[in-house]
């Protein structure tokens, strides 16, 4: 199983940060934690793609498989991130915790998958 340490830190500092600086400073700290987010789901797709060999035969995966294809992994590190994730949100933060996590996850997804109909 991975280690969610890291992300776990950085959900429980940007919370602390919202608990020190207030309400208006919300959007930008959501925004800071979503691009961490993103570039740790982005760095463990990569591996994972990597692990299976989907970089073999020259050609990209995604011109090799439908756009729903390349999804799957995405959706997959989602749900694996999400699910500690809600844990940590729920007992720290409550409701509102609960709700940028899960935001920010389905930000994430929907950029995804724009860029990757984009793409396909």
């Amino acid at each position: 199983m991975p280690d969610n340490r890291p992300i776990r830190d950085d959900l429980q500092a940007t919370l602390d940060a919202r608990r020190d600086l207030g309400p208006e400073y919300e959007a930008a700290l959501v925004e800071s934690f979503v691009e961490r987010l993103d570039a740790t789901i982005a760095a463990r797709v990569r591996a994972e793609l990597h692990h299976h060999g989907a970089g073999h035969g020259g050609e990209p995966p995604h011109k090799r498989s439908t756009p729903g294809a390349a999804m799957i992994p995405i959706a997959l590190g989602s749900m694996g991130i999400g699910i500690p994730l809600t844990a940590i949100a729920a007992g720290n933060a409550g409701l509102v915790g609960l709700t940028i996590t899960w935001l920010a996850i389905v930000i994430i997804n929907v950029a995804a998958a724009t860029a990757i109909m984009r793409r396909g």
